[in-house]
């Protein structure tokens, strides 16, 4: 099969896979329809973060194509999301509602497993993994929002999450890739009243905008945090999403929540300080991490299939796997928000 290769920084060629067999009588193949790039893929292909060369990719919607003897609720046929990571759905962790970090589980498109990123996917576990979803005849708007599913909405929505969003909250968001976008309307669907979103990009502000954003900053670092102050009668925010990743970042997000609330951090961390004195002495929180995306697809997906929110408007770049190296340049450039991939049809 055709499949994206990372074979090392700035080096992503479309090249051949061996088609997925089933390995495990819990294992299922799923024909990829639609795959996409993730804002984490570049920290790969910018050489900032280790991954290992092979097939990469971790976010896809495609049809089951055969299942192994073990597997019961999910059958060939079937249309399915698959979070970004699998998990058995019985160990401790997943037990305790973080499949993620399953004790048994990984990541599609690393060591070995095949990636989102090529036309078929092996995946393990695939009853507690991969989500069916219910009616056919989907839209293409449709489909886009679905494949968020797989990661950028279920990560967004953990930052609002995290920071214990709620119903009259000031959220602030820092970051405007897809995640940050999708948190945008995360913070809007818990009922926050008022959200600031940090962005110098025009065609990211107005999706922001579309996605519940009040105010729009331009502004960065001490310029933003003084601003951010300024609206807030000196107290700051009461909920902060990370959604980047860096020192700078993660450095603003604390500088502007108010005392007493929690800093929802998801962004990968590059260089990225924690400021205890600030955790300490202004009794500000800090949650977040690798989202549990397999246990909040139900509730989004409900919102997704009802029309209440569009996700997938955070892709304006298509193309096929021909088109991979562009794909990953476009993100790169940040002439994309993010970048979507037409692999098959349903």
């Amino acid at each position: 099969m055709k499949a994206a290769i990372f074979n090392g920084p700035r080096s992503i060629e479309l090249g051949e896979r061996p088609d997925p067999q089933i390995q495990d009588p819990t294992d299922a193949v799923v024909r990829v329809v639609l795959g996409c790039v993730c804002g984490s893929d570049l920290w790969y292909y910018r050489g900032l973060s280790p991954h290992a060369l092979g097939p990469i990719g971790h976010e896809f919607i495609g049809v089951v194509e055969e299942v192994g003897s073990d597997v019961h609720t999910i059958t060939k046929g079937d249309f399915v999301i698959a979070p970004f990571t699998y998990c058995d759905g019985t160990c401790a962790n997943c037990r305790a509602g973080w499949p993620s970090n399953c004790l048994h589980g990984g990541s599609f498109g690393n060591h070995g497993i095949d990636g989102g990123q090529g036309e078929a996917v092996r995946s393990p576990f695939a009853d507690p993994t991969l989500v069916k979803v219910p009616g056919s005849g989907y839209a293409d708007d449709m489909l886009r929002s679905l494949l968020t599913l797989s990661d950028v909405m279920c990560t967004g929505h953990h930052a609002a999450m995290s920071a214990g969003v709620k119903q009259g909250d000031v959220v602030a968001v820092v970051g405007d890739g897809a995640v940050g976008l999708c948190a945008i309307i995360a913070a809007k669907r818990l009922g926050a009243e008022r959200i600031l979103a940090l962005s110098r990009n025009p065609a990211r502000q107005k999706l922001a905008r579309a996605f519940g954003a009040t105010d729009i900053l331009s502004e960065r670092g001490e310029e933003a945090t003084q601003k951010i102050l300024d609206m807030t009668n000196g107290l700051g925010v009461d909920a902060a999403l990370e959604c980047v990743g860096t020192g700078q970042s993660m450095a603003t997000a604390f500088s502007i929540a108010r005392v007493g609330s929690v800093v929802g951090a998801i962004g990968a961390p590059h260089d990225v300080v924690v400021p205890m004195d600030t955790v300490i002495f202004r009794n500000i929180g800090l949650r977040g991490g690798v989202s549990p995306v397999r246990r909040y697809i139900p509730e989004l997906l409900d919102d997704v299939l009802a029309g209440r929110i569009h996700p997938g408007l955070v892709f304006d770049f298509t193309t096929d796997l021909s088109g991979i190296k562009e794909a990953y340049e476009a993100m790169d450039q940040r002439r994309a928000i993010k970048a979507l991939l037409r692999i098959g049809t349903i």
